[in-house]
C-alpha cells in the first residue's frame, strides 16, 4: 500500500544510530531516570543505537537551538532515525529555523506525537512520510514494559516496514505516574477497559496517504498559514486526536468545522480519530460512566461535522494512537486503509 505521492524512507538496520530529541519539551531534564530507561528499552526493543543531542535534556532550549539539533540529526548520514523524547506546546516556532533542503536530501523515519505534529506536517510538504506516535519519556521509559502494540509498531516503523492491521489492545490509560515517582519505572496508571471503536459512514473500502494529528496544534498550523492545500489532501485520510488539555466536545466541534469549511473534510477519503483523554491530571478519576459520556460527546461531534461536509467518508473513532496508552503508532504520509465494511483498519509501514 504504498503512496504515490510519498518518497521512500529506507528503514533503519539493528545497529544503525537514532537521533532521540526535544524539538519541544525536554522531558529528559524532569526525569533523567525514565529518560535513561527509555534509552536502554529502546536499543533492546530495536537493536538501534540512541544517540543525544545538545538539547535533548536542556529545559527552555531557545526554538532556534532546538531547530538547530533537528536540522543536525537529519544532516548526519550516520543517524539513520530521529525520535521524539515528547511533545509540548510551542513547536510552531521552530519550523521557521529548519532547514528544508537539508531535511529532504536525506530523509528518515520521524517518530513523535501530539506537538510534533507541527514537524509531520512539515515533513508531509516536503513528500517525507513520517509515522505519528511514540515519545521515549511516556511510551518507552514509564511503566513496567513496552506495551505490545507500541513495540510492534515501533519495529515496523523503524526497521520492518509491511501491513499491519491495527487493533485494540482492551485496556488504557490516560495517564501514567508521574516521572518523579520511583514507582514510574516500574507500574502503569490505572488502566481501564475499552469499549469496541465506532464506524460511520458508508460500508466501503478507502485507502490513502494520512496527514493531521492533535487539533489543538492544526490549529496553530492553520494560524500560522502552513496548512497543505485541500488538492493535495484530495483521496487522504485525515487523523485526528486531542491531548490532554481536554477541550470540551463544542471546542472539538469547532475546530473540526473549520476543517469543514476550509474544505479539508471534504477533501479526505477518511477520518481516523483517536481515543481522547478525559481525564484531568492529579485529579482522582471521575466515575467510568461519567468518562464514558466525554468520550462519546467528542465522537459524537466529529462524526456529526464529517457528516456534514462528506457524507460519502468512512469514518473510525477510538483507535489508540493519540495520547492515551497503549498506543499504535500509525504512519503520517504513508498509506492507512479503512474498510467500512469489515470494520478493519490497516497500515502500511512501507
Amino acid at each position: 500500500m504504498a503512496s504515490p505521492r510519498f518518497r521512500p524512507v529506507p528503514h533503519a538496520r539493528p545497529g544503525d544510530r537514532i537521533a532521540v530529541l526535544s524539538p519541544v519539551f525536554a522531558a529528559p531534564a524532569i526525569s533523567a531516570a525514565v529518560h535513561e530507561q527509555a534509552l536502554r528499552r529502546l536499543q533492546d526493543v530495536t537493536g538501534l543505537i540512541p544517540v543525544e543531542y545538545p538539547t535533548t535534556r536542556v529545559a527552555d532550549a531557545s526554538a532556534r537551538d532546538r531547530a538547530r539539533d533537528v536540522n543536525a540529526a537529519f544532516a548526519d548520514p550516520q543517524i539513520r532515525a530521529v525520535i521524539a523524547t515528547l511533545g509540548g506546546d510551542d513547536q510552531v516556532t521552530i519550523i521557521p529555523h529548519l532547514d528544508a533542503a537539508l531535511i529532504a536530501a536525506d530523509p528518515k523515519p520521524f517518530l513523535g506525537y501530539s506537538d510534533n505534529t507541527n514537524l509531520h506536517s512539515f515533513l508531509w510538504g516536503l513528500g517525507v512520510r513520517s509515522f505519528y506516535g511514540g515519545s521515549t519519556q511516556i511510551h518507552l521509559g514509564a511503566g513496567p514494559a513496552v506495551d505490545e502494540i507500541r513495540a510492534r509498531s515501533l519495529r515496523a516503523a523503524l526497521l520492518d516496514g509491511g501491513d499491519i492491521e491495527l487493533t485494540e489492545p482492551g485496556e488504557s490509560e490516560d495517564y501514567g505516574l508521574e516521572w518523579t515517582d520511583p514507582r514510574a519505572l516500574h507500574a502503569f496508571g490505572e488502566r481501564e477497559t475499552t469499549e469496541p471503536w465506532t464506524w460511520a459512514g458508508p460500508a466501503r473500502v478507502v485507502d490513502g496517504p494520512t496527514w493531521g494529528g492533535c487539533l489543538e496544534v492544526l490549529d496553530q498550523i492553520a494560524l500560522a498559514d502552513r496548512m497543505p492545500s485541500v488538492a493535495a489532501l484530495g483521496g487522504a485520510i485525515l487523523l485526528l486526536e486531542t491531548s490532554e488539555t481536554l477541550p470540551s466536545a463544542d471546542e472539538v466541534r469547532r475546530w473540526v468545522r473549520g476543517l469543514g469549511e476550509r474544505g479539508v473534510l471534504g477533501a479526505v477519503d477518511g477520518v481516523l480519530v483517536a481515543r481522547p483523554v478525559v481525564a484531568e491530571r492529579g485529579v482522582p478519576l471521575a466515575p467510568a460512566a461519567q468518562r464514558a459520556r466525554l468520550r462519546e460527546a467528542q465522537r459524537d461531534v466529529i462524526i456529526e461535522q464529517v457528516a456534514r461536509y462528506n457524507p460519502d467518508a468512512v469514518v473510525c473513532v477510538g483507535v489508540p494512537f493519540g495520547h492515551t496508552r497503549p498506543q499504535w503508532i500509525v504512519p503520517h504520509g504513508g498509506v492507512v486503509r479503512l474498510d467500512g465494511a469489515a470494520r478493519t483498519v490497516t497500515a502500511s509501514y512501507d
